[in-house]
């Protein structure tokens, strides 16, 4: 899972260095977006990992 986690924040950093650089408004924008969306999307796959990663260990 801390697998996904990591892949999700690559993305998110790819997706941010396109969007809040000046490449273009459209594509700034839609790269905004996926920054945000794939950012929650690495912070949630974190928690679940550590959250399954405890249970399993207990």
């Amino acid at each position: 899972m801390l697998k996904w986690a990591f892949v999700f924040l690559l993305i998110a950093i790819v997706a941010g260095l396109f969007g809040f650089s000046d490449v273009e408004a459209t594509a700034a924008t839609i790269a905004q977006w996926l920054f945000g969306i794939f950012l929650v999307l690495f912070l949630g796959a974190i928690v679940i990992g550590l959250a399954l990663g405890a249970k399993l260990m207990s």
